[in-house]
């Protein structure tokens, strides 16, 4: 990726965190409280020195309960604004976590009428993502866009017990995603879902 793009994501990502704390009124150590995240990390963030990971962002998202595309809106619209480089366009909504598991790019950011936003995840070949609880209300949908992956859902509050289902392409399910849940993708191959959020409690 180019460095010019990295940057713009970053400033953009920071810019973001930025506004959603000064609209709380929020220390960086109280956002830290909320989001799980190190205020070190929310610092770096904020200055444009690094982008968090998914779970990380995901977890910042909850701590202020706004949906995930909330940070992801500027790339989307920078997006827009770059040439018609697929390869480039795709780089710059596109986040993916530490393991390299798991691929998100934002179809349709979040939308304050329907309460719904749209992601296309791409999970690598024998990988795994697990997802900590999102706030209560909020419900996932999967579409399994190609290729066949699982998805498991907590059946006790801590976790412990994981209970895993198949999805094959064009199958789909929706779940309350205010438990833990994960996805994995088994065969050899990327494996292409579609996922729907709602916030039914937005």
């Amino acid at each position: 990726m180019r460095k010019d793009i990295i940057i713009n994501i970053h400033t953009s990502l920071g810019s973001r965190l930025k506004t959603a704390r000064s609209n709380k009124g929020w220390s960086l150590d109280k956002t830290s409280q909320h989001t799980g995240v190190s205020k070190a990390m929310l610092g770096q963030i904020e200055r444009g020195e690094s982008s968090p990971t998914v779970v990380k962002l995901w977890n910042i998202a909850n701590g202020f309960e706004l949906p995930l595309s909330y940070f992801l809106t500027d790339l989307t619209q920078t997006q827009a604004e770059t040439s018609a480089n697929t390869s480039l366009n795709t780089a710059l909504n596109k986040l993916q976590n530490s393991e390299d598991d798991i691929h998100i790019v934002t179809l349709f950011p979040y939308d304050a009428l329907t309460k719904l936003e749209v992601f296309q995840i791409t999970l690598d070949p024998q990988r795994e993502h697990i997802s900590a609880p999102h706030n209560a209300g909020v419900v996932e949908h999967i579409i399994a866009v190609d290729g066949t992956m699982e998805y498991f859902l907590a059946e006790s509050f801590d976790g412990i017990e994981l209970e895993w289902h198949t999805l094959i392409q064009g199958e789909s399910v929706k779940f309350n995603a205010d438990q833990q849940h994960g996805y994995r993708n088994m065969s050899e191959k990327p494996v292409t879902i579609h996922n729907i959020i709602s916030y039914t409690q937005a």
